[in-house]
This record gives C-alpha cells, structure tokens and sequence, in this order.
C-alpha cells in the first residue's frame, strides 16, 4: 500500500478513516493490527482484502495494481486469494454446514463431486461432520466460528483476514482458534487479524499500532 487514504464525508466537511497508509506485507508474515476503537482498524482490513477501495493512493496485491482494476476483476481477485473470518461469523442462517462450506466452490465451477470431496475434507479436518446437516442457529458460537473458518479457508487463499475473530468466544475456544491460525500461519498461509487482545497479537510475529488513521508503530 503507498500514500492510501479512506475519506468519508463530503469535500467540505470530510471524515478522515484512513491517513497515509503506507504497509508492506510479505507473504506467510502473521500480522497483528492493534489500536484503540474509531483508529481505523476494520477499515484497514477490508481495503486489504478489496471488499472497499481506498479514497486515493496505490495498492498492490500479489504484484497487480488493484486500484486500476474494475469491479468485477477486483471481485474476482479477492474470491480467489483472500478468506475473511469475522467477529460476527457471517454464516448464512438457511443453508446447513454443508452448505454454508460448499457456497465459495460455487464460483469456482468444480463439479459436485469435486465439491462434496473438499466439503468432506474441510468437516473432518475441523471435526464437525457431526455438524455437517445442522444450521448455524442450532451450532455453538464456538462451532460457528470455526465453520466460519473453515469457509474461509476451503478456497485455500493464499491470505486469511480475520476481524476480531474470537470477540464472541470463551477463553478455551479463543486459545484453539489462535492456535489453528498459527498452525495454518507455518503451513504458508499469511494471516492478518485485527484485536484489542495482547494474548492474541503475541501469536503474530509483527504488530501494527494505528492511531486516528495512521500506522504510528510497525
């Protein structure tokens, strides 16, 4: 990222969210954001995994100019290589597990028999086939979360974006949720997560201090 800004507002009253990012991330870093709430963490993230597009400034990811990409390139880039894993879980509350994990294969056009034998692998690997035909109303904030995970990593990304992924989870499920990041942080993945927890941004091996918009450490 060079010179990004993220302004809201209009041009005579503007809000300023984001002021003169500039970052460089290396692929299988673990990065920790930290700061305090309203210094631009969230927003941050999501312009890092393209789902907003900075007000100005440059942004490369895996060497493309993501700011000089239409709408639906840039779609089509942040679907292929980033997973994201929110606070909230974002599950669609209709579909069962399986579906919910079966839904990013879509896009990618694998025939049903593909898609059910990676469905499979990804219910073992986090042990929930017990869950696989329940809805997310009826699972644990913690089976949630790590349905929620699982989703964001059965595309296998080259990048995990996580959002303050254990806000809603005991200390015991928060433990193996930052455990399994780590995990998949020395397999290769590269991982951001945004947190206000010191326990947490400890599992990284960099942390990014933002303060009013701005990287003020890191």
């Amino acid at each position: 990222m060079k010179n990004i800004f993220q302004i809201y507002g209009t041009e005579s009253n503007p809000v300023y969210i984001l002021r003169d990012i500039n970052l460089e991330v290396s692929e299988v870093e673990f990065v920790s954001i930290m700061g305090p709430s309203g210094s631009g963490k969230s927003s941050l993230l999501y312009l890092i995994g393209m789902l907003e597009r900075p007000t100005s400034g440059e942004y490369y990811f895996d060497e493309k100019a993501t700011h000089e990409l239409k709408d639906r390139d840039l779609s089509d880039l942040h679907s292929g290589q980033v997973g994201f894993v929110f606070q909230q879980y974002h599950l669609i509350d209709e579909m069962t597990v399986y579906e919910n994990l079966e839904t990013p294969l879509l896009y990618k056009k694998l025939k049903r028999r593909e898609r059910d034998v990676i469905v499979c692998d990804m219910l073992d690997r986090f042990s929930i086939v017990s869950k696989r035909a329940l809805f997310p109303n009826q699972l644990s904030g913690g089976h949630q979360q790590l349905v929620g995970i699982a989703r964001a990593l059965i595309t296998e990304p080259k990048l995990i974006l996580a959002d303050e992924p254990t806000g809603n989870l005991h200390s015991e499920q928060g433990q193996e949720i930052m455990e399994l990041f780590s995990k998949l942080n020395r397999e290769g993945t590269t991982i951001l997560q945004v947190t206000h927890s010191d326990l947490n941004a400890s599992f990284g091996n960099r942390t990014l201090e933002l303060l009013d918009g701005r990287i003020v450490s890191g």
